[in-house]
């Protein structure tokens, strides 16, 4: 026994130590600075929604003017916010885009505070034009939050990760299985968290937790950030080559008869006004991005992963205000979302697993069939019993007024769930809230029967273990493949195809809004679905042709 104790208290040591180096490390850095910023990001986005619906009288329309000026924005800036982040270097980009995001958020929930507490004698003023100037203010000052998130977002989880695990493909299978699960976590908790506050308090103390949240955030994260770049060395390396390449190139060159034409082309640009200049030097860098992305191998595996955004077969406003239309409660959908981020979570473990053993080209493949199957209960839930799908609308000659009856039987009014945030959450890259608020129980009678419903929910709960696992296999390809002076900008133009394609599917919504017509809707979704996962396919096929002939 005498000789055990030292024994034990040396290996109590060790573990300590050991402890204590992973918590100085840069990837528990990395975890906590991601949490929080996280956390901010889903908290702000469920507030600012539900900020905008109480100031507009329980309206949607500034919800939705906000939701298409950060879809637009980022759908058209992609391109140039990636480049931003590939021409400076990586403390800077990060520092700056910390700062921004946060100081954004806190101006806006200022200037929030001020309209909630004085609305009345701010819209006896100028004739209620300056309340226009102050949903202005907070629509421009959150979309630039957004894009700054955005800047943030690829920053860290798409450059800084891959340098920190050393280009170790399973190190970096984990430390993005990781920061997925962190993502689904403060997806569920945050909204709730911030959602109390306003509740038992007011909009305006759900302001200032915000606003708190945020200043110390801001401080926490940029100590984190600045202690991971010091001590990863390969960061500042990288940031050490770039600067020697801008110098070499910009020393001059001996002038010879195939520089002369274009030093002459250069002048002639130079010669035009500064605005247009800039506009010309806009557009240009917009379309190197874009053909930068799609000169990319993974061209086809990033563009599968953007049509998955097509769908309406997700935990946001659209899938659960159907559900409340068909009857269920809104205690049972607050449920069935911690369901989903439970196999949302297991979608993450399952990736490491099959990356592990079966490759990261054929986790896609694996992943992809299982989410095409599991998304096949959706299909059928559209002709089960107590679906409210006007089956004439897919067969042209079949109507009768019993298929009217049955749809105005299993059609309820949403009385409660209008007041939702337009934009739902689809992945690492996007940046709003699947919570959804009730007001109050749906009434009207039961439908007959829910096997509808049911296999709608089962089908969509289940379909998220493959579609995480995909997403995060198209992500560590996108890392794994995209040379380090394109990241940036690769990364930002798929931003921007996300974002596209998650337009086309509020379209479908706004061409078919009637509970009747959802099932088209799933249909229409299936279908982009099963074309992103074709062409991942092909992706796949040409990935292993290509290795077999190199081989």
């Amino acid at each position: 026994i005498a000789f055990m104790e030292p024994h034990k208290l040396t290996y109590s040591c060790c573990i300590f130590s050991l402890a204590l180096i992973y918590l100085k490390g840069p990837k528990f850095l990395i975890y906590v600075s991601g949490a929080l910023s996280m956390w901010g990001d889903r908290m702000w986005h469920f507030a600012i929604s539900v900020f905008l619906i109480e100031l507009y009288g329980h309206n949607l329309l500034l919800t939705a003017v906000f939701g298409l000026v950060v879809a637009g924005s980022v759908l058209l800036l992609g391109a140039l916010i990636g480049d931003w982040v590939d021409r400076n270097p990586r403390n800077k980009v990060a520092h700056a885009s910390l700062f921004i995001q946060n100081i954004s958020v806190t101006i806006c929930s200022i200037v929030l505070m001020l309209v909630f507490s004085y609305k009345q004698r701010i819209e006896e003023i100028w004739d209620g034009w300056l309340t226009v100037v102050c949903y202005t203010v907070v629509i421009i000052l959150a979309d630039v939050a957004n894009l700054a998130s955005t800047a943030l977002t690829i920053t860290i989880q798409r450059d800084w990760i891959v340098v920190i695990t050393g280009y170790n493909r399973g190190h970096l299978a984990g430390m993005n299985a990781t920061m997925r699960r962190i993502d689904q976590v403060t997806n569920i908790l945050a909204p709730l968290a911030v959602g109390q506050v306003m509740t038992l308090a007011s909009n305006v103390v759900g302001c200032g937790f915000i606003l708190a949240w945020n200043l110390v955030s801001l401080i926490v994260e940029f100590f984190f950030l600045s202690r991971v770049y010091r001590i990863v060395p390969a960061l500042t390396l990288t940031d050490l080559k770039q600067v020697v390449a801008k110098l070499n190139v910009a020393q001059p060159q001996p002038l010879t008869e195939g520089n002369r034409s274009s030093n002459v082309h250069l002048k002639e640009i130079t010669n035009l006004p500064l605005c247009f200049r800039r506009f010309r030097w806009l557009v240009s860098t917009c379309k190197d991005g874009w053909m930068a992305y799609y000169r990319q191998p993974v061209f086809l595996a990033g563009m599968g992963l953007a049509f998955l955004y097509t769908t309406v077969l997700g935990f946001d406003c659209i899938t659960t205000g159907y559900a409340y239309t068909q009857g269920i409660s809104g205690s049972l959908l607050s449920l069935l979302m911690g369901v989903s981020a439970i196999t949302g979570l297991m979608g993450t473990v399952m990736f490491t697993r099959l990356r592990k053993t079966y490759g990261l080209i054929n986790t896609g493949i694996i992943s992809s069939c299982l989410h095409l199957g599991c998304l096949l209960l959706c299909v059928c839930s559209v002709f089960a019993p107590g679906s409210p799908m006007d089956h004439s609308l897919l067969v042209p000659y079949f109507s009768s007024t019993s298929s009217v009856s049955q749809r105005q039987k299993h059609t309820y009014p949403l009385t409660g769930g209008s007041n939702q945030p337009l934009l739902p959450d689809r992945s690492s890259i996007h940046w709003t809230n699947n919570t959804v608020l009730f007001d109050n129980d749906p009434s009207g009678t039961t439908p007959e029967s829910y096997i509808s419903i049911i296999l709608l929910f089962l089908g969509v709960i289940t379909a998220r273990i493959g579609l995480w696992s995909f997403d995060l296999t198209v992500t560590q390809l996108l890392q794994e493949t995209i040379c380090e002076s394109e990241r940036g900008v690769v990364n930002g133009v798929q931003s921007s195809v996300n974002y596209l394609m998650d337009l086309l599917h509020f379209i479908m919504v706004i061409s078919a809004p009637q509970p009747e017509h959802f099932g088209i809707l799933v249909i229409i979704s299936v279908l982009f679905i099963t074309t992103g996962h074709s062409m991942y396919f092909l992706y796949a096929h040409k990935a292993k042709r290509k290795h077999r002939l190199d081989t």
